[in-house]
Formats: C-alpha cells, structure tokens, sequence
C-alpha cells in the first residue's frame, strides 16, 4: 500500500524531494491532481508541461519525429544519420521544467518503453532535459478505468504515493475561487459526495456512466453561480454533470437550505443574525466553520476588514449572551484547532483584543 497524502502534505513533499527523483500520484480521475501541481509549480515561476499518455498512440508523440542528417564521424567521414526533431513540448532554453505523465497506466506498452530513459536519465531520444527539471506521473486507480499493468523496473524509479486531498482542502479553495455557496454548502454539509457516493448506484449506458467528482462540482457552480431560481432545465444540467443521484442530493439542499454562510453573517450582521436566532447546536456548528474558512480566504479592503472585525466580536458576544455554550465552545474548538492560520492572522491584526479574549476561552475550556 502507497503512503496516502493530502494536498498540504504533497506540497511539503514536493520542496522536500530532490529533483533528481521520480514522484508517482495515485488517485482518482477529478480530484485536482493537475491543477493543484500546475498551480504549486506557477508560484514558482516553474513551467509544467503535461503529457496525457493514455491519449498517445505512438512513440513518436514524445520524442519527436525522425529525420535524415550529414553527421562528420571520428575519421572525417561524412555519412547520414537518424536523428529526431524535438517534440513542440521539449524546453528549448535551459530552464527546468516539471514534465507531468499523467495517466501512466493507461499508456501503451510503446509509449512507457520510450517513458523508461526520461524517468532515470531524464534522456530522450539523446537529449537531456535542463538540470534541475523533475518528473512527476499520475496513475489512475479503479476498477472503472482500464489500465496497463507497469513494468516493476519502471514502477522502481518512482516515489509512490496515494494522493487524497482532503475536503477541507477543497472547501477552502472553493471559497478562495468564489464558487457558487449552494455547492460550498452542500459539500460542507455532505462531503461524501465529493468524489462520489458510494451509495450511488449508477446506471449503465454502453459504459457512459456519469458521477460526482471535484471537477465536476466546479463546472455545477459555473452553471449556478448567478441562478436565483432553479429550473427544470437548471435541474437537468446538473444531472449533465454529476450525475442524477448527486444531482438529486444537491438540489434538495439547495432548494430546501437557506443557511447563512459566513461571509454573509460577518458582512452583513444585522440583517443575518435574526435569522441565526432560530439555528439548532449543529446548524451553529456549521456557521463557525463556515466563518473561519471565509476570513482564512477573504481579501478584504480596510473598512471591510473593520467592518469583520466588529461583527465577528458581536457574534461571539451574542453567543455568550444568549447561554448557546455548546456552540461558543465549538468556536473555541475550530479556532484552537489552528487549521485556518490565515483566519487566527486576521484576527491578531484586526481584533487584538478579541484575540486576547479567544486565548482566555481556550485557558478556561
């Protein structure tokens, strides 16, 4: 069994590992395993070229095409030889880049015998990527897929590991994309249908079989991001995306939930809070999450931050005022737990005092 990471976890990996080793992902197909390394790696001022293997039918789709050449052999002689035109992927400066092989395991057995030399010599077809560039592989695992077995000796050049980024990882970069707050609630609300139910029972069509994934959850907001009211045809789009069961589940939260999120409540506090009057112990528990995700992602201009601020101060206040304890003390839990760091800075450079305050309740618990 690989060593299962989250996204956090493969981003220390990746400053951690020499470049000179292989790292191979393993995961689900629409988990981000793409994005997230292409977005590490742009921080960085680094290119990632991606090559998708399964869709490669000849050798020739990596290293290039061959033609003829006059070369000068040790004795003078002039003869033809076979040399190949680099691929339009191969870097032409002297700039690393990361070379991303993503589905290995539904390559063609051609098409890994040239991946062989790239992975242990970074070589191909006699030429050499700049000093520097690393190769990373993604391999999908399933039994939906249908996959090449690997080579053992070609599986030996790679650091495995099972890539499961978590949904609170999602969550937080669903917020900081602005996607639309039915799916960012939905998700909180039901994290197993991220990646799929396991409940969900879907019908086959010769094969076309449609479900839930991270990439798809993105494309639902892109359709709803500015739908006051759902329609039929809103309702079938959906299904188009992610399936009729996740569909279903999706859009009875969305028509029967109204809840509040965070950045509405730290907003707009007095046209909120009444309606946050009348939430039970989990619905509260929900808002608390919601509001640390939003100041970990918010970007906010100086009245906004003041305006946050002294809301945030009002709503913890209003929490200790009407006896919700259990709630309060959930506050304390999400805010002690220091998974949103971002949100615990806001806090300190906003509202010192409330901060002192928050450490006074985490001393008391």
């Amino acid at each position: 069994m690989a060593t299962v990471i989250n996204s956090t976890e493969l981003h220390e990996i990746l400053n951690l590992t020499p470049t000179h080793h292989n790292i191979m992902l393993v995961g689900k197909h629409g988990i981000g395993k793409s994005e997230i390394l292409t977005a590490y790696y742009r921080a960085k001022g680094i290119k990632v070229v991606t090559l998708f293997l399964g869709q490669m039918s000849d050798p020739g789709d990596i290293i290039g095409l061959p033609s003829k050449i006059e070369a000068t052999d040790s004795q003078g002689n002039v003869k033809s030889v076979t040399d190949f035109t680099p691929p339009y992927w191969f870097p032409v400066d002297s700039n690393p880049i990361v070379l991303f092989l993503d589905e290995l395991n539904r390559a063609r057995p051609e098409i890994l015998q040239t991946v062989m030399d790239l992975t242990l010599n970074r070589k191909l077809a006699g030429k050499t990527l700049p000093e520097g560039s690393r190769v990373i592989a993604a391999v999908n695992d399933g039994d939906e897929y249908q996959l090449t077995d690997l080579d053992p000796a070609l599986v030996s050049r790679f650091n495995i590991y099972e890539f499961r980024p978590t949904a609170e990882e999602w969550l937080n970069w669903a917020v900081g994309e602005k996607l639309d707050s039915r799916v960012i609630g939905f998700i909180q609300d039901n994290p197993s249908w991220l990646d799929g139910d396991s409940t969900d029972k879907k019908a086959s069509y010769n094969g076309l079989e449609k479900s839930a994934d991270r990439r798809a959850w993105k494309k639902v907001s892109d359709v709803m991001l500015n739908v006051q009211e759902i329609k039929d045809i809103h309702k079938r789009m959906v299904a188009g995306i992610v399936g009729a069961a996740a569909a279903a589940a999706f859009l009875r939260f969305a028509l029967n939930n109204n809840a509040i999120t965070g950045k509405e409540l730290l907003l707009q506090y007095s046209k909120t809070i009444k309606r946050v009057e009348f939430y039970q112990l989990h619905e509260l528990a929900i808002l608390n999450e919601s509001i640390f995700r939003f100041l970990h992602n918010c970007k906010l201009n100086n009245k906004e931050n003041a305006t946050v601020a002294k809301n945030l101060e009002k709503y913890v206040d209003w929490l200790n005022d009407t006896n919700r304890k259990e709630a309060l003390a959930n506050f304390i839990t999400v805010f002690e737990k220091g998974d949103y760091s971002n949100a615990i800075v806001f806090i300190v450079v906003n509202a010192p005092k409330f901060h002192e305050r928050l450490l006074k309740f985490v001393s008391e618990i």
